[in-house]
């Protein structure tokens, strides 16, 4: 039993001294994203959609519950973020030229009709994340119609 009992304390040891490392927080500039939705235009509840599931993972900007002050939790996050900011990334939206927007929204489409967007990790402790039908259907219309002037933007004279 006494080596049941070093084991847990040393596990505890370092548990509570890897709290003193973790990784830098996605906090840029929270108001790039605008420029997203001035030329993306969504409708109200659409834009609710992408605030809720899409803003902390997909921007230079993330809100950061309680549970993302735990190690190794922050690590898990921090990965999450980086890779998502890797796929899509609305504060860089101005940067991105006509034919890579019409390709990101694309993918955006077909990662939300295959409900592989947002990640089920996510919705498990953000419900409202949890998409429903009527909603993945008016993400998709939207999208749908901001690539048609992406394409149209594009297509040469």
């Amino acid at each position: 039993m006494k080596i049941v009992k070093k084991i847990a304390v040393l596990l505890l040891v370092i548990f509570i001294g890897a709290q003193f490392f973790r990784p830098d927080k996605n906090k840029g500039d929270s108001t790039a994203v605008i420029a997203f939705f001035d030329d993306t235009n969504p409708p109200k509840d659409v834009k609710l959609i992408l605030e809720n599931t899409c803003l902390d993972c997909h921007s230079d900007y993330t809100y950061y519950p309680w549970y993302s002050h735990i190690t190794p939790v922050n690590y898990w996050m921090a990965d999450h973020i980086t890779h998502g900011k890797t796929h899509f990334n609305m504060s860089r939206w101005k940067s991105y030229s006509e034919a890579k927007k019409d390709e990101k929204l694309d993918e955006l489409i077909k990662m939300v009709e295959a409900k592989k967007m947002p990640l089920t990790s996510y919705t498990w402790l953000h419900k409202d994340a949890d998409l429903s039908q009527a909603q993945i259907d008016a993400v998709v219309s939207w999208a749908n119609n901001v690539r048609l002037k992406y394409i149209f933007l594009e297509a040469p004279l």
